[in-house]
């Protein structure tokens, strides 16, 4: 699902809401806002906890009004592979991979001369990939601006580097005197929000403020102790960090002061820590992102700590606000700072559990990516597509655990059973890349090797490589041999979609037969029974059959509503409309087209999406109603082009798209099309969806 989203300035962008009020920070952000309008790389340096990644988006949703292409915030946090940082700003932006070339070739194309600012958050353990990436986007797009953070430069070409310190404990009056500066009106706001009975005022600001100073004004330091407010009153807060401060720093390496005051600060959180809140801290870190109390559960019990107790503890790290927790729309998802997480991530070390916790990490999201393909042809699919996107970074995470391991099955199992995340969910080149990783760790005739070349084959069949349709059909017969289906089953109708998209309909009709019952259950066999079925669909209708294809698209949703599933449910509400569209049958075909568009909008199927608005160009232009069919064509063509694929074959490809195209320019002129074009392609990936499904009055286009 894209990105885009509108905010109050109506500029799109993917930028968060603040969770709270921004506190100070007036002169970076005016020296940001002025460097935006002069350098075209900014990059926002300091140690951990000072604040940059905040100020960075506090920044850009201030300079938003200057760019109509949208303020996209990229999170790298979480990523691990050098090679994906073009891929994770794709994603940002709401682009689907394009297997036919690289992330950067399509991210540099969809900006274009488009005035786009791009926030690259967190880049300090991937700067070689970020100084790159930057430097290639910056010259292939005029008009784009960089602002990134980063524990120290980037080293880019054209880079200018502005210094976050600490928030000023004090801030100085005309006439000389000192009140308190952004660093104690922070403390006050987290600590009202903590502590609703807490008020700053003249009797307690001494004590503030001598927090604040020993705390060097970093603001990740000042809301850990003002949490603390919740138990503990303002004086105990302050003897408890005064007395702390020394052991701390002295007990570890030099390192500059604001690092030990920060330092001081989560090591004193961990110290008011129980001792198995102490030890879930740690196993927590092996998390990317978030996690959800099933994940937890199963990769940080062991020893004293029981899976039954870990949400109590959990509890109880979220009450000291070292967990934060967020609905995800399917239960609650917990998160760490990475700040934190890293601190945590020692004390693993520490403690010498940190191989056997990555690998319980590794084990479950196995586990769950081998359940999620079994129920992905389902019901369950809707929630599957969230879940997964959701723990997109912790796949990554897991498949990176994978590859180290000296058995080469674990990575070829795990990034082939993926294939329906890679195939259908657009992911497909980080898909390719980790495929070929593990392909590449040896050869041999595994089961595990024949899936993840079939996974391998599938999302990297494109309408420019047709040769490939026939392998992934081969790849098919062999991975359906090694999972012992029966021959009847092992057949992958590609051939017939390949000779199709060449113009040799009438003979791939032939050579496609109606599919055989094939068995049921699997995510194998399904696939194949769901398939044979659209692909049969589609040639029917291509080759001008709309009857047949009819049958063809009810038997495919029939299959379908077998098994309560969504994505291939949503193809035979497609294949219906274009036979409906066919047959003369206009509002049908509208509301089948619809229909495909609303689910593959709901399950993140970027392409199904833009062929869906595609249907209803011509719906639209049948239904005498050539104006919007007009925008429709426009806004779809936005959708290709942020998908990065061409439509499969000829964008012509049909009897029905020839007649109801050619019709449209017909009526409406070059000039007119052009504007109404124009308007479309205006649109963003929501605002086509939410314009294609909304149903025009009676009479107007």
């Amino acid at each position: 699902m894209s990105a885009s989203v509108r905010n109050g300035n109506d500029r799109p962008g993917n930028l968060p809401v603040e969770p709270n009020a921004f506190v100070g920070r007036k002169t970076e952000l005016a020296r940001i806002d002025q460097l935006l309008g002069r350098k075209r790389l900014v990059t926002l340096t300091g140690p951990g906890g000072v604040g940059k990644s905040r100020l960075a988006v506090r920044a850009a949703a201030a300079a938003r009004g200057r760019f109509p292409g949208g303020a996209w915030l990229v999170e790298l946090s979480a990523l691990t592979d050098p090679a994906l940082v073009a891929v994770a700003i794709a994603q940002a932006l709401g682009l689907t991979d394009e297997p036919a070339r690289p992330a950067l070739a399509a991210v540099a194309g969809h900006l274009g001369d488009k005035p786009v600012l791009l926030v690259l958050d967190t880049c300090e353990h991937l700067l070689p990939a970020c100084a790159r990436l930057a430097t290639a986007l910056l010259a292939r797009a005029p008009r784009l601006r960089v602002l990134a953070t980063s524990r120290q430069p980037l080293a880019a070409d054209g880079e200018h580097v502005l210094t976050v310190g600490p928030l000023p404990v004090a801030a100085p009056t005309a006439g000389g005197d000192a009140v308190g500066g952004d660093a104690v009106a922070l403390f006050a706001a987290r600590a009202a929000a903590a502590a609703p009975s807490f008020a700053l005022t003249t009797a307690n600001r001494p004590q503030v403020t001598a927090v604040c100073e020993r705390l060097d004004g970093i603001p990740l330091a000042l809301e850990l102790a003002a949490a603390r407010l919740r138990d503990l009153p303002l004086d105990r807060l302050l003897a408890g960090l005064d007395a702390r401060f020394e052991l701390l720093t002295a007990a570890g390496p030099a390192r500059p002061a604001r690092h030990q005051a920060l330092r001081t600060a989560v090591g004193w959180s961990h110290e008011l820590c129980t001792p198995l809140e102490r030890l879930l801290w740690a196993r927590l870190s092996v998390f990317a992102g978030g996690w959800d109390l099933e994940a937890a559960e199963f990769v940080c019990h062991g020893g004293p700590l029981s899976a039954e107790h870990v949400l109590e503890h959990l509890a109880g790290l979220t009450e000291k606000s070292i967990v934060t927790q967020e609905p995800d729309g399917t239960g609650p998802c917990f998160r760490m700072l990475d700040t934190l997480r890293e601190f945590g991530a020692r004390w693993l070390a520490e403690l010498g559990e940190a191989d056997d916790v990555r690998r319980r990490h590794r084990d479950y999201y196995r586990w769950l990516v081998r359940r999620a393909e079994a129920e992905w042809l389902g019901p369950g699919q809707r929630a599957w597509a969230d879940h997964m996107s959701t723990e997109h970074a912790n796949l990554r995470l897991a498949l990176d655990t994978c590859l180290r391991d000296p058995e080469p099955t674990l990575a070829l199992e795990l990034a082939g059973t993926l294939w329906f995340f890679w195939f259908a969910a657009g992911h497909a080149e980080e898909g390719r890349a980790y495929l070929e990783r593990a392909l590449g760790r040896g050869s041999g005739t595994s089961a595990e090797r024949t899936l993840a070349t079939w996974a391998h084959r599938l999302i990297t069949l494109t309408p420019d490589d047709l040769d490939a349709a026939e392998e992934v059909a081969a790849g098919y017969a062999r991975l359906a041999a090694a999972r012992g289906l029966p021959p009847a089953a092992r057949i992958l109708p590609l051939n017939g979609a390949s000779l199709a998209a060449r113009g040799e309909s009438a003979r791939s009709a032939v050579l496609h037969g109606v599919p055989g019952p094939g068995p049921a259950g699997g995510g194998g066999a399904t696939f194949f029974k769901l398939t044979s079925h659209a692909v049969q669909a589609y040639l029917l209708a291509g080759q001008g059959a709309p009857a047949r294809a009819v049958r063809a698209a009810e038997r495919l949703s029939a299959e379908c509503d077998k098994h309560g599933e969504l994505w291939m449910r949503a193809w035979g509400d497609y294949y219906l409309g274009l036979a409906r569209l066919g047959l003369g049958d206009t509002e049908s075909a509208a509301d089948c087209a619809r229909a495909a568009l609303a689910a593959k909008w709901r399950i993140h199927d970027r392409l199904g999406t833009a062929a869906a608005v595609d249907l209803l160009v011509c719906v639209e232009a049948a239904r005498g109603r050539p104006e919007r069919a007009a925008r429709l064509l426009g806004a779809a063509a936005g959708l290709w082009r942020r998908v990065g694929l061409a439509r499969f074959g000829d964008a012509e490809a049909t009897v029905v798209q020839r007649e109801q195209r050619r019709r449209l320019r017909g009526e409406l002129g070059d000039a007119r099309l052009g504007r109404l074009l124009a308007e479309g392609l205006a649109l963003d990936t929501r605002q086509t969806v939410e314009f294609a499904l909304a149903e025009a009055p009676e009479g107007r286009s």
